[in-house]
């Protein structure tokens, strides 16, 4: 059983739209840099990148840095909350 404070660190990093159009485009895409989500969703690179950043604090994606490209994968706990999310 997850403390508290970590299951409301999890819960809030998805608790906007755009974090959940992240976390399933990550899934659909492992290894997805910031500019090819920005471009996928349609949305300004700026702000694709702060929620990003809060995915990250959350703990449901992790950063691979190749050179000067950062690319992302979802954490397990991001798997699980991707799930948990497809049965709503």
């Amino acid at each position: 059983m997850k403390d508290s404070r970590k299951l409301e660190r999890i819960f809030r990093g998805t608790a906007n739209h755009w974090r959940i159009e992240i976390l399933f485009m990550v899934q659909k895409n492992p290894q997805i840099s910031l500019l090819n989500m920005a471009e996928k969703l349609q949305a300004n690179f700026k702000t694709i990148s702060e929620h990003t950043k809060k995915l990250v604090a959350a703990g449901l994606i992790r950063k691979k840095y190749l050179g000067r490209e950062v690319t992302h994968i979802l954490s397990p706990y991001g798997e699980k909350i991707c799930e948990i999310l497809k049965k709503f």
